[in-house]
């Protein structure tokens, strides 16, 4: 890729996607009707798709030139105990089997809950478990990269420390980062200026490298936080995010991959981010997707 590209889109199908054909093959089209060339399909609840839709969405997907990738259950967590494990863990295998099929690249997933647990006790637990799934994965000939998502309250497992930490020890596995959660976790509004923003990218950097920051694969919204960290997703435009500062950290340290909006009005602010994104980076819409 060039210096700072992008891929936008919508985390699950965006708002005006017609009837006919509907679904997952519907809303790649409308993506790309947007002249957008990302989508996340949400998988949040269950994954229930067959094998046959899984083939109409990859094919689509490539003859539409839209990059896909998975938002596993919600249900998952990788401090689960030992009963609850294994369902958690089928969800996530399920995403990431269905996903490989639909020409995902990326399955993102919620890390799950420290349960009043240090970080330094429960991430030896998540690690193991990471571990196996990537080498059942590996072992079925699945290549799809395991995302840990940045999560928006401090008593969830997934602060940027803790998926940096999970990348580092398992191959396979990249963080999601959720700029709007990464904003909401520390409660006090902090995590909103371009200095800020640039320490973080450049933690990232000298611990994942430069060729992480050009295949970052991100969320973004405005959000609405409390003390204790995230409340609810709101648009841009009701939020105190400083997308501006954001965009041009991201474009100062060479950054790529796909930025992936998760407001309530979905394409509307998808569009807005890459809008601002072209201003910000001097680059016309050709050459971002």
């Amino acid at each position: 890729m060039s210096k700072s590209t992008f891929r936008f889109g919508t985390v699950g199908s965006p708002k005006s996607t017609p009837k006919r054909p509907g679904g997952s093959v519907g809303a790649i089209l409308r993506i790309r009707e947007l002249d957008m060339g990302a989508l996340e399909l949400g998988w949040v609840r269950a994954v229930r798709v067959s094998e046959k839709t899984c083939e109409s969405i990859k094919t689509t997907g490539r003859e539409k030139d839209v990059q896909v990738s998975v938002h596993a259950p919600y249900f998952i967590n990788l401090n689960a105990d030992d009963e609850e494990w294994p369902k958690a863990r089928k969800r996530l295998m399920d995403a990431a089997h269905y996903g490989n099929l639909a020409g995902a690249t990326d399955v993102v997933f919620h890390p799950g809950s420290y349960f009043k647990q240090p970080p330094e006790k429960v991430l030896p637990i998540a690690i193991l478990r990471l571990e196996d799934c990537v080498r059942e994965l590996r072992q079925a000939g699945n290549r799809v990269v395991l995302r840990p998502e940045t999560m928006g309250k401090s008593a969830m497992l997934g602060s940027l420390e803790d998926t940096i930490e999970m990348s580092l020890a398992v191959p396979g596995v990249q963080p999601c980062l959720d700029f709007a959660h990464l904003h909401a976790r520390p409660g006090d509004g902090s995590l909103n200026t371009y200095d800020e923003w640039a320490r973080l990218l450049e933690k990232y950097g000298n611990a994942l490298g430069d060729e992480a920051l050009c295949s970052l694969h991100t969320h973004l919204s405005g959000i609405e936080y409390t003390k204790k960290g995230e409340k609810n997703h709101l648009t841009l435009e009701e939020a105190d995010l400083d997308l501006k500062a954001l965009l041009q950290a991201l474009y100062d340290f060479n950054c790529c991959g796909r930025i992936l909006c998760e407001s309530p009005t979905l394409e509307e602010d998808a569009l807005f981010i890459k809008q601002s994104w072209l201003e910000v980076s001097g680059s016309t819409a050709d050459e971002q997707g």
